[in-house]
């Protein structure tokens, strides 16, 4: 089995305030999980879909506000020896991370930025020697698919078995922000490279490994598969005959 790396989109679920902590060891088990049954935990919502499909055009949002000129989104993958990741964009100095917020209610227009997405920086910006990662969030139109669902939504919830015209242009009306000027749809955060949180996530990718050493020579231990019985073979506790006042019994 392979050595454990943390993705940098899952790096803050290693970085408890005291070490790993329940959220910490939980992650690094799940990944463990995904390399013993060869499989991927996936998660997909209205959010991230959103966030997926309005992707290229936040990229071309961002490269006209801030005057970047053509941006291409990377598709390299990098590592090192304790992280994993896939920036959005790099350019000369920096990378660039583009969140698509689903309303005008999860755009931080008057937020920090996260500490999740501070450490998810720190990662990319250790893994293409960057000094700075900037965060922005757009917020985008929805996608076509996701004003039907929703306003079909809200028909049902009304006992209707249409959409009234008039309620699918207010739920469009509510799920699209193209009409709005740019400072109220574009929000960015600068994040300068630490050096020491760098190296404390790096110290958590060990604490992981030291965890999951343990479990995997657990998983060794399980019992194995005889292909001539349907019950599992313990090695270290063989199936007993059966046994009646000393005598052995062959059913």
């Amino acid at each position: 089995m392979q050595q454990f790396k943390c993705r940098a989109s899952g790096s803050s679920n290693i970085m408890g305030v005291k070490g790993l902590g329940k959220t910490g060891l939980t992650f690094a088990e799940n990944w463990y999980k995904e390399q013993l049954y060869e499989r991927r935990q996936e998660f997909s919502s209205k959010y991230t879909e959103k966030g997926i499909e309005k992707e290229d055009g936040a990229i071309d949002l961002v490269a006209d506000h801030f005057g970047y000129g053509l941006l291409t989104k990377n598709e390299t993958w990098f590592e090192n020896d304790f992280i994993t990741g896939t920036p959005d964009i790099i350019l000369g100095d920096r990378i660039i991370d583009i969140k698509c917020s689903w309303s005008a209610f999860t755009f931080p227009l008057f937020a920090k930025v996260e500490d999740t997405y501070d450490i998810q920086m720190q990662c990319y910006m250790a893994l293409t020697d960057k000094s700075m990662a900037q965060v922005i969030y757009c917020l985008m139109d929805a996608p076509e698919r996701l004003i039907d669902a929703e306003a079909n939504k809200q028909a049902r919830i009304l006992g209707l078995d249409d959409v009234p015209v008039e309620l699918f242009e207010k739920v469009k009306a509510n799920m699209t922000y193209s009409n709005l000027p740019n400072k109220l749809r574009i929000k960015s955060f600068e994040i300068k490279r630490d050096d020491k949180l760098i190296n404390l996530i790096y110290e958590r990718v060990k604490e992981c490994r030291t965890h999951l050493s343990g479990i995997d020579i657990a998983a060794k231990a399980l019992p194995k598969y005889s292909k001539s019985a349907t019950q599992p073979i313990n090695p270290i506790h063989p199936p007993q005959p059966n046994l009646i006042g000393g005598l052995e019994l062959n059913w």
